[in-house]
């Protein structure tokens, strides 16, 4: 019992902040509110819900079957850096030059901009702006470390002991993300926001050419 706990509490220690450090959910909540500009409260707190439930699907699915799922579709993980890093730039780029929505929004555009968020729940609000490629590649490596141990009750509780509070986190600053940009004001939003939004295609570019540098590597070393 407690190897147990102690295993468990070494491997929490090393996921989460892995993933919380990639993730940013502070970042994505200003990015998830720019996002969500001139719907209602409640709508965006909705949506907020679908976007954690759909972020923690996301980290146990990769930590639990991702390499399986790769190896099975002959996917790479510098494939997956290059197509997912390209994703995550071209999302930040476009929000690096939305512009920003005015409050005198009409009724029915806002009641339009509620259907159509719906459908950005999964993409790209949870793939790829909070539970992106980069964070596969982490939970993937992590599931890779937990198979590998062979104690699967083990590993099963260790994947729920780190998704869940990070879904929850998710859901807590997402739906809290008005009460933020009311805190530090509609300058300050603005620059967060775009700063976060800087930082995200940053992080695409990033993963992108870590994918790039892993196949130029592999082949290399082929030839």
């Amino acid at each position: 019992m407690k190897s147990f706990i102690v295993d468990s509490a070494a491997f929490v220690l090393l996921a989460f902040p892995a993933l919380f450090s990639i993730i940013n959910p502070l970042g994505g909540a200003f990015i998830f509110l720019s996002a969500t500009q001139g719907i209602s409260r409640k709508a965006r707190r909705a949506l907020a819900r679908k976007v954690a439930i759909f972020s923690f699907a996301t980290l146990v699915a990769s930590m639990v079957i991702g390499v399986f799922v790769l190896r099975f579709f002959g996917i790479s993980m510098p494939v997956l850096g290059v197509a997912g890093g390209i994703v995550i730039a071209l999302s930040a780029w476009k929000m690096l030059n939305a512009e920003q929505d005015t409050s005198g929004r009409e009724s029915a555009l806002q009641a339009s901009a509620d259907r159509d968020l719906e459908s950005m729940a999964f993409y790209p609000l949870t793939m790829p702006i909070t539970t992106g490629p980069g964070t596969i590649s982490v939970a993937v490596a992590l599931g890779t470390r937990g198979v590998a141990e062979g104690n699967l009750v083990l590993f099963a509780f260790q994947v729920l002991l780190t998704a869940v509070p990070m879904s929850l986190l998710i859901y807590a600053l997402y739906a809290s993300s008005g009460r933020l940009a009311r805190a530090v004001g509609p300058t300050g939003t603005t620059i967060i926001a775009r700063l976060s939004a800087f930082l995200l295609f940053c992080i695409g570019i990033q993963v992108m050419w870590g994918g790039i540098e892993a196949l130029v590597r592999g082949l290399a070393a082929a030839t």
